[in-house]
């Protein structure tokens, strides 16, 4: 359970930096992030690098026993490359560039502005790769953040071109995949191929599915060339990039294949990410000052299995941001408590966003550890106090790694881009699904682990696939040789992998194990909810019901009111037909959870349990004060059972 910080030395006066140094390692901070932003000083000119800052930056807080990770600088290119390279710029959709004056003003298609990339890197690596105070590197910054991905620029669509040629190997099987003989959409040779944009009405949405393949082969491919660099000057560093909440533009598991990194890290940012996704009004009133419970937990999960059992918070919040549509100060605890979450869900290292705010530019009103005149920030006192806990406790210093969970939820990055791409209902979002989903596990007090679905899913007791678009031979081949049990919601089975519906109909070849067929399929206005109950819930269905004719031995478990199945079943599988509303998720998980063999216990609102290392932690995201669901005589290591807001405690788990 380590700490670390985000350190802008370039923007402090030189004879701040050693103070800083200092009162970083007193306060028990253990990592340091520098240099992401900072090429114009490392590079002012072409060709003309000025290191002695950076040199002096890292033998300053190499000198307290800090470690370093070094950011390379290519979220921010200087103007003068800029001007040297006026087509590195991105392009948006209605054709116009992208201007300079912010960050991430590049092209990721732009092979010059790729070539720059790589040379500073190099020229970094050569540097600092050998030096022993820089333990890890972390590519680019927040990579796609500001719709930066995709550009629609000309680079962009001669790549695509060339990507495509690569995938179909003649333009008649693209032809053919993408079913271009409606509308006489047929193209007569790659070079033809546009970009899926500005078209009278919608482009072709295999068009578009390729098109969203391309971009995020070329956010990893942009990943990769540095990190090749990385690894030739820096071989005993880690290798990371800096992800963010709920962000799925590329996909996360083909990025990190192959170990392209060492650790995955993200960047959470609690409260303003529960402003900006899609919860109910009611829920982001009720959770304006702590987040929602589980807005961060779901990433610590994802990003966990995304990183091989590796993972750090390189940007935790650390109080009040910049860029959400408002922008609350924490309850009282809360920074503290997100500490500990994340340590509890696995992380190695949480490291803040940032040592001091800074009282200019686009980020001033984002807080950090410090305020702008140096001292310690409510967040940042919230944090010492977490640091000073820990370094008192050889219990939390030495706690082993997260343990694998009995519960794996399946999350698919290509499923999000086809359900954007043809979502058939305004309201419908595969990720809000999955969330409600993962949710409604945590509210049973269940751990979970967040997994491609190309992982092995053979040890799991129960696996959870809140919707999969394209099912295949091979993820059937896993049900049947499981022993776990399977919940699968709503258009699963729906899509090929060239976006079309499948011959036998929807859930595809789901039906070998489940024999049941989709008929028809309706988006759900708001007045429309037609009404079920399960398990004894009764509730409704929302935003999304498939038609279900069941075929054999299924078993229809519940039923709409209007006579169409709801919930039906064929051995150790279950499928929900329609997105439900909370209560009857809860019911339909919880008696899942049950056939798995798994224990369940519905926790008060707001209180969440997480298990690590032998110790079992409680979270009070909640008004009301409540109780950890301790054994009686329980040995409390941190805080005591009853919590309030904001609260949080751990107890060896029997």
């Amino acid at each position: 359970m380590q700490i670390g910080v985000c350190y802008y030395p370039e923007q402090w006066p030189r004879t701040m930096w050693a103070d800083d140094a200092r009162r970083m390692a007193e306060f028990g901070i253990t990592h340091v992030r520098i240099g992401e932003f900072a090429w114009s000083r490392m590079e002012p000119r072409a060709g003309v690098y000025e290191w002695a800052w950076l040199d002096d930056a890292i033998e300053t807080l190499a000198a307290r026993g800090l470690k370093i990770v070094l950011g390379t600088p290519t979220a921010s290119p200087p103007k003068w490359l800029v001007d040297a390279t006026p087509d590195m710029l991105p392009v948006r959709a209605d054709g116009t560039p992208w201007n300079y004056g912010s960050r991430r003003h590049y092209d990721i298609a732009s092979e010059a502005y790729r070539a720059h990339c790589v040379r500073i890197t190099e020229a970094m690596a050569q540097r600092y790769g050998a030096h022993p105070a820089v333990v890890a590197w972390q590519t680019d910054n927040e990579l796609g953040c500001h719709d930066t991905v995709p550009s629609w620029s000309n680079a962009a669509q001669r790549r695509f071109q060339a990507w495509l040629a690569k995938r179909y190997g003649t333009i008649e099987s693209l032809n053919e995949a993408w079913g271009n003989v409606f509308w006489s959409m047929e193209y007569p040779s790659f070079e033809a191929v546009g970009l899926p944009v500005r078209t009278p009405t919608d482009a072709n949405p295999a068009h578009h599915l390729d098109f969203r393949r391309y971009l995020s082969d070329e956010v990893a491919s942009f990943h990769r060339e540095q990190a090749e660099v990385l690894r030739r000057y820096a071989p005993n560093a880690d290798v990371l990039h800096n992800f963010m909440g709920f962000f799925t533009t590329f996909d996360h598991y083909q990025f990190a294949a192959d170990k392209a990194i060492d650790v995955a890290t993200w960047d959470s940012y609690p409260i303003a990410r529960t402003e900006v996704i899609g919860l109910p009004e009611a829920e982001k009133a009720r959770y304006a000052r702590t987040a929602h419970p589980d807005v961060s937990s779901f990433d610590h999960d994802r990003y966990r299995t995304i990183g091989g059992g590796r993972f750090w918070v390189m940007e935790q919040q650390a109080g009040p941001v910049n860029w959400a549509p408002w922008n609350p100060v924490p309850a009282p605890g809360m920074v503290r408590l997100w500490a500990y979450e994340a340590f509890a869900h696995g992380a190695e290292l949480v490291s803040y966003f940032r040592w001091r705010q800074c009282p200019y530019a686009q980020e001033q009103m984002h807080s950090g550890l410090n305020l702008p005149n140096n001292e310690l920030s409510p967040g940042g006192r919230e944090v010492e106090q977490a640091a000073r806990e820990i370094a008192a406790s050889e219990v939390l210093r030495t706690l082993a790694p997260a343990g694998r969970a009995q519960v794996a939820l399946v999350f698919d990055y290509e499923t999000q881009w086809m359900f954007e791409i043809q979502r058939h209902g305004a309201s419908f979002d595969y990720q809000a699904l999955a969330f409600d989903y993962y949710s409604a596990l945590r509210e049973l007090g269940l751990d979970v682990e967040i997994v491609s679905r190309h992982a092995d899913l053979s040890a799991y007791r129960l696996v959870v696939v809140p919707s999969l678009a394209v099912i295949d031979d091979g993820f059937v081949d896993q049900i049947e040789r499981s022993d776990g049990l399977w919940v699968f919601g709503p258009r699963s089975g729906s899509k090929t992998a060239h976006f079309a519906i499948p011959g036998d109909l929807p859930p595809g070849a789901l039906q070998r194990v489940l024999p049941l067929q989709v008929i028809e399929a309706e988006s759900l206005r708001p007045t429309l909810a037609p009404a079920v109950t399960v398990g004894g819930a009764q509730g409704a269905a929302v935003h999304w019901r498939d038609h279900v004719r069941a075929n054999g031995a299924t078993r229809i478990q519940a039923q709409f009111e209007d006579g169409w199945p709801a919930l039906l079943s064929h051995g150790r599988v279950r499928y929900a037909a329609a997105w439900f509303t909370r209560e009857l998720h809860l019911a339909m998980l919880e008696g899942a959870a049950r056939g798995a063999g798994l224990a369940t216990q519905r926790l008060p609102q707001g209180l969440r349990v997480s298990r690590r290392g032998g110790l079992c932690f409680a979270f009070n995201f909640g008004e009301q004060r409540s109780q950890a669901p301790a054994p009686e005589g329980a040995e409390f290591v941190l805080g005591t059972r009853e919590l309030a807001r904001g609260e949080v405690c751990a107890w060896r788990a029997g």
